[in-house]
């Protein structure tokens, strides 16, 4: 894994939202007194939300002073799980499954059509609403080649169609998510019974 740094532009303070401290304190209640720092994915994760996708460096201290932890140990964390980014991101921020299963099903046409519509890996698109990133494995793999764009995924693509769904996020339009062919959810292409034909 390669290194991973800190964006070198910050915000100078971070704080959650009333209803984020809200939900943080349910949160650390689920852990016993003295272990409130086992919240700190949960929090960390809450507060790239609210930030917008990304992590700055006030959000990582904040949830440390908040669960009563050393900002290093939290810095650690957000550093050490790809989860989290420590970059700005666009609107539609998208991980692409580079994989085994998934390169060999066409995810380097993927990534083709992202450098085209978006730019380099890290590059957020001038409207502020497209960004990627190639990662592992996001656990769909019989319906590769698939990405995941915010909360949700997109599978069994095609580089035109993974195109449309592109120009069409950033259009504001609404895609649908899911698989992106015949099939539902993952079973297989022709329906649930497609073994049951002549032999």
């Amino acid at each position: 894994m390669s290194v991973r740094r800190l964006h070198t532009e910050q915000p100078t303070e971070f704080a959650f939202t009333q209803e984020n401290e809200e939900w943080a304190k349910g949160q650390i209640s689920k852990y016993p007194e003295g272990r409130q720092a086992s919240a700190i994915i949960p929090l960390l994760w809450q507060a790239q939300k609210q930030c917008g996708g990304w992590l700055p460096e006030p959000a990582i201290r904040f949830v440390a002073e908040r669960l009563d932890m050393p900002h290093m140990r939290a810095l650690e964390i957000a550093t050490f799980y790809t989860m989290f980014s420590l970059q700005p991101v666009g609107r539609h921020f998208v991980q692409l499954c580079g994989t085994t299963p998934c390169w060999l099903r066409g995810a380097d046409d993927l990534k083709a059509v992202c450098r085209e519509v978006i730019g380099e890996q890290g590059d957020v698109t001038e409207d502020g609403a497209l960004s990627w990133l190639e990662v592992e494995c996001l656990g769909a793999c019989v319906n590769a080649p698939m990405v995941q764009i915010n909360e949700d995924f997109y599978e069994d693509l095609t580089a035109e169609g993974f195109e449309q769904i592109l120009r069409d996020l950033q259009s504001g339009k609404d895609v649908a998510t899911g698989p992106q062919n015949s099939r539902r959810a993952s079973e297989p292409e022709g329906g649930p019974t497609v073994l049951k034909g002549d032999a």
